[in-house]
């Protein structure tokens, strides 16, 4: 005898047919059975809230609202499971000249060791200066 797949597990097709034998089967305006609502919050937690309310051809509004009252609004703070960093070769110490020239005379800055966040830096706080 084949088990019934837990509730994690549901698949956006298995819940897609459910909707459509229901929609075929409904009577009049009947609204939709809490038991397929809470299948379609489940399948939104996993895909999203918009790709399943596209495919279940449902309201996203009324889904999202749903998720949250059952306490399973998708999360949008997951953080990636793997980051890779690529850090640079440092082949020697970089450096760099910046040479700026205004009315008020001319100023020459010789960094050493300089990267490309610092000079960021150093050009937003000589942009902010003059603006």
């Amino acid at each position: 005898m084949r088990g019934r797949k837990s509730a994690d597990t549901l698949d956006i097709d298995e819940v897609r047919t459910r909707f459509e034998s229901w929609r075929q089967t409904r009577k009049g305006k009947a609204r939709i059975p809490d038991a397929l609502w809470l299948a379609a919050v489940q399948v939104a937690r996993r895909d999203g809230v918009n790709q399943t309310a596209a495919t279940l051809h449902l309201d996203g509004g009324k889904l999202k609202r749903r998720m949250m009252a059952t306490g399973s609004a998708p999360d949008k703070t997951m953080r990636p499971a793997f980051v890779e960093m690529m850090v640079p070769h440092a082949v020697g110490a970089s450096e760099c000249t910046i040479e700026l020239e205004g009315r008020n005379g001319k100023l020459r800055i010789h960094w050493k060791g300089a990267t490309a966040a610092d000079l960021a830096g150093l050009s937003r706080a000589l942009w902010d200066a003059v603006s």
